[in-house]
C-alpha cells in the first residue's frame, strides 16, 4: 500500500515538473520575442556600439531598419530562443520547487518568496549563461561587419581565441549579483500583487476557477498589470549589474574596451562610473529597459499563468 502511494506521489510530482517546465519555457519564448527589437537596441546602447551610441531608443530602432533591414531587429533572437526556453523553464519550475521548501523553513514568511525567486534565477543562470553571452555577441554585430556566423561558430571562436570556457562565462558574477534582486523582486512583487488583487479587489480583478486554491484566477488584464509592475520594480534595482555584464561580455568586440576584459566585475563597474557617471553609464539605456522590461515580465508571468491553467495546474493563492 505504502509503495503504491509513493509511486502515485512520484508520478504526480514528475507530471507537475514536466508541465511546469513546458509552461515556463513557452512563457519565456513569448516574452522575449515580444521585446526582441528593444532588446537589440538596448545591447547596442549599453555597449556603446559606434554606429548607435549617439542614438536614443526610437531613433535607434529606425536606424536599424534603414541601415540594415527589418529582420535585423531580431538579430540574435535565434540564439535567444535556444537559451530562453531552458532558462525560463528552469527558473519557473525551480521557483515552484523552492517556494514550499524555503517557505516551510521560514514559517511561510513573505520574504521566502523573494529568496525562492532569487534562488530560481541563479539556478537558471548557472545552466544557460554561455548562450546569453553568444546571443549578445550576435546581437551586437552590424550588417557588413560580421565576425560570427551563428551560434556554433560564435562559441567555437570565443573558446579558441579568448581563453576557453572562461570567455563564455565573462560577466557571470555581475549577472548573479543582479539576478538576486531582479528575480527575487520579480516573483515577490508579482505574488504580492496577485495576493492583494485576490484578497481586496476580486470583483474587479478575478474570475471563478474551481480547480484553484481560493476558487479564483486573475483576469488577463490583472495578470498583465501585476507582471508589468513587478518588472518595473525589479529592473530599477538590478539594472547597473546588467550594464556591467554586457560591457564584460562585449569588451572583445569594442577596440577601445579590450583592456576591460581583465578588469573583473568591480573594476568594470568602477570604470563605467568614473568615465560615464550614473545616468549616462550605469543607467544608460534605462528608458528602453523600462519599455522592454515592463511588457516582457508582464507577458512572461501572464503566459506562464495561462499555460498553467491550460495544463490544469493550480494558479491560485490561499487567502487568509
Amino acid at each position: 500500500m505504502e509503495a503504491g502511494k509513493a509511486s502515485s506521489t512520484n508520478t504526480r510530482s514528475t507530471e507537475f515538473i514536466t508541465k511546469s517546465l513546458l509552461a515556463g519555457g513557452v512563457a519565456g519564448m513569448f516574452s522575449k520575442t515580444t521585446v526582441a527589437p528593444l532588446d537589440r537596441v538596448k545591447i547596442l546602447l549599453q555597449a556603446h556600439n559606434r554606429h548607435y551610441k549617439q542614438h536614443g531608443v526610437f531613433s535607434g530602432l529606425v536606424k536599424i531598419v534603414k541601415f540594415e533591414n527589418l529582420w535585423a531587429l531580431y538579430k540574435g533572437n535565434g540564439a535567444q530562443m535556444v537559451r530562453i526556453f531552458p532558462y525560463a523553464a528552469t527558473q519557473f519550475t525551480s521557483y515552484e520547487v523552492y517556494k514550499p521548501i524555503i517557505g516551510n523553513l521560514m514559517g511561510q514568511h513573505h520574504f521566502s518568496k523573494f529568496l525562492s525567486g532569487s534562488a530560481a534565477g541563479i539556478t537558471a543562470v548557472l545552466l544557460t549563461y554561455p548562450l546569453d553571452t553568444i546571443r549578445a555577441r550576435l546581437a551586437f554585430q552590424i550588417t557588413g561587419e560580421h565576425k560570427y556566423s551563428g551560434i556554433t561558430h560564435t562559441a567555437i571562436t570565443m573558446f579558441k581565441e579568448e581563453g576557453g570556457s572562461r570567455a563564455l562565462y565573462r560577466g557571470f558574477t555581475p549577472t548573479v549579483l543582479g539576478m538576486i534582486p531582479y528575480a527575487g523582486l520579480s516573483f515577490y512583487c508579482f505574488e504580492g500583487l496577485k495576493y492583494c488583487c485576490m484578497k481586496h479587489i476580486p470583483q474587479w480583478t478575478c474570475e471563478p476557477c474551481p480547480i484553484n486554491s481560493g476558487g479564483l484566477v486573475l483576469k488577463l488584464s490583472a495578470k498583465l498589470l501585476c507582471g508589468g509592475f513587478a518588472g518595473a520594480i525589479a529592473q530599477s534595482f538590478a539594472y547597473p549589474f546588467d550594464v556591467t555584464r554586457r560591457r564584460m561580455q562585449l569588451a572583445q568586440m569594442t577596440p577601445d574596451k579590450h583592456r576591460w576584459r581583465e578588469l573583473g566585475m568591480f573594476g568594470t563597474l568602477t570604470q563605467i562610473y568614473k568615465q560615464e557617471g550614473i545616468a549616462y553609464g550605469l543607467y544608460r539605456g534605462m528608458s528602453i529597459n523600462y519599455l522592454r522590461a515592463i511588457p516582457m515580465v508582464a507577458v512572461s508571468f501572464t503566459t506562464y499563468e495561462l499555460m498553467k491553467q491550460m495544463l490544469k495546474l493550480d494558479t491560485g493563492i490561499k487567502i487568509e
